[in-house]
């Protein structure tokens, strides 16, 4: 387990330079600064998204089974259809995705789909948007995604044992506008706490975790392997999409000899794609890179690492095939077709400051709250349906808190009063300790929307609200 190590605004979060929409017609200007940001924010993502017409229908299972984590020991996991991550699923951007989940655990059991612009009743938390699935029983959630992106699924019901055990997945929504890459992979990074020969530590939910980070392992894997090789080819372009699954761990991803650019960040495509340097990929965030294997990198073997704690721990390997390269596709990576400059944001007012603390108590002996209350049934903020609103998260504790959002992407605006300047949007926000961030963003989703610490302890034990979009 780390120590809690205070993160600056420089640290915790990538400083990017973008350039903002053009100047707007000064006859036609709004009239307020509230109706400027929001003319600002139009074609930042779409309200609706027009169905194609076309379902795709997926039946996963909940259910126990034995997983080559660390070979040649096999590990006891829960996993969707037998596989941890479950299957990638994969739809075209406008087509409708039913998904029917079959519960076989011996408990109660949701999925939420992090970072998918649902409709609020198939969001997947219990006890806001729908009861929860009992063992022997099925739920269809049936969607269709407002965005292209990189995202995933998982429960959101015990969620610090269930996710630890393995039950996850990714859901790749793909717009056949953007270009195609030589392969486009998936790295689902997670960290298990493992004993007696590769079993999961069965205890959850410890004093140990909520005192510090959550629960952070002993051993990392991409996508339920520890250390695993993955083949690649001489001057191929990859599309690689980085998803943290992780109870509590941050990874700092780095590629050793490549020069990875980040075109998306939490499955939405940034202003411009900007060099991966140190970004910090809490529980829940997602990285989609664009990545070159150098033309003379035959039979070579590259190593994957995580930098977090300051040095490189192996990840994983990308091993280059001896044969001659292949020629590298050349175009213009994604980028987002517009994105606010809300460079006067930080002036609006203050919606709402949310205060993340702790204090002794409750069934787990540690209590973490939001605005001094624990639990989703704290109704935090109401914010208006299309209309700019600024808020705050202030840490007053110790420990990293990422915060999750449901229903919303958000920009970043400031840490600690200081101006961010990153060319994206989130869903997931890093808080250091002691640190304050400041959020804009303009909810095109209404309903009854949970808000959340997404190190997993944390949120079990009480650090999670919700926000109502009217």
């Amino acid at each position: 387990m780390i120590e809690s190590v205070k993160i600056t605004a420089a640290g915790l979060l990538l400083a990017c330079f973008f350039s903002g929409p053009a100047a707007a017609d000064p006859a036609q200007a709004p009239a307020s600064l509230a109706q400027r940001l929001e003319q600002e924010f139009k074609g930042g993502y779409p309200e609706t998204r027009k169905p194609t017409g076309k379902v795709q229908t997926v039946d996963l299972v909940a259910d126990e089974a034995q997983w080559g984590i660390v070979p040649p020991y096999q590990t006891a996991v829960w996993a969707y259809n037998g596989t941890v991550p479950g299957p990638v699923l994969r739809v075209k951007l406008g087509d409708t995705l039913k998904v029917r989940l079959t519960n076989r655990l011996e408990q109660a059991t949701t999925m939420h789909w992090h970072g998918v612009r649902v409709p609020n009743a198939m969001d997947g938390v219990p006890g806001v948007t729908q009861p929860p699935i009992q063992p022997g029983d099925s739920f269809t959630y049936e969607f269709t995604p407002k965005d292209a992106g990189t995202f995933w699924f998982h429960p959101h019901l015990n969620s610090p044992e269930q996710i630890e055990r393995g039950l996850y997945g990714v859901l790749i929504v793909e717009d056949p506008k953007e270009p195609k890459y030589s392969q486009d992979l998936v790295w689902v990074l997670d960290d298990w706490l493992l004993e007696k020969g590769a079993e999961i530590y069965p205890e959850f939910v410890t004093r140990h975790d909520l005192a510090h980070d959550g629960r952070w392992g002993n051993l990392s894997t991409v996508n339920g392997r520890f250390r695993p090789s993955i083949p690649v080819k001489a001057g191929e372009r990859i599309r690689i999409r980085v998803v943290n699954a992780a109870n509590g761990r941050v990874f700092a991803p780095a590629l050793a000899g490549l020069a990875p650019k980040v075109i998306a960040v939490d499955g939405m495509l940034t202003a411009a794609p900007f060099p991966l340097q140190s970004f910090y990929l809490a529980p829940g965030n997602r990285l989609d890179l664009d990545v070159v294997i150098p033309k003379n990198a035959q039979g070579q073997v590259l190593a994957v690492t995580d930098v977090f704690d300051g040095d490189p721990a192996v990840l994983a390997f990308l091993d280059v095939a001896p044969e001659a390269a292949v020629k590298t596709p050349g175009f213009e990576p994604p980028k987002a077709s517009h994105f606010p400059a809300w460079s006067e944001a930080m002036k609006a007012p203050l919606n709402h400051e949310f205060i993340l603390d702790a204090e002794r108590g409750g069934p787990y002996g540690i209590t973490w709250t939001i605005d001094g209350k624990a639990g989703h049934d704290n109704l935090a903020a109401v914010l208006p349906f299309g209309q700019f609103s600024r808020l705050r998260f202030t840490n007053r504790s110790g420990r990293l808190h990422p915060m999750h959002l449901h229903g919303q992407f958000f920009r970043l605006l400031a840490v600690d009063d200081q101006p961010a300047r990153e060319n994206f949007w989130r869903d997931t926000v890093l808080i250091g300790p002691e640190q304050s961030v400041d959020i804009g963003l303009v909810p095109m989703d209404k309903g009854l929307w949970a808000n959340h610490c997404h190190i997993l302890e944390h949120a079990e034990s009480g650090m999670m609200s919700t926000i109502r979009v009217e």
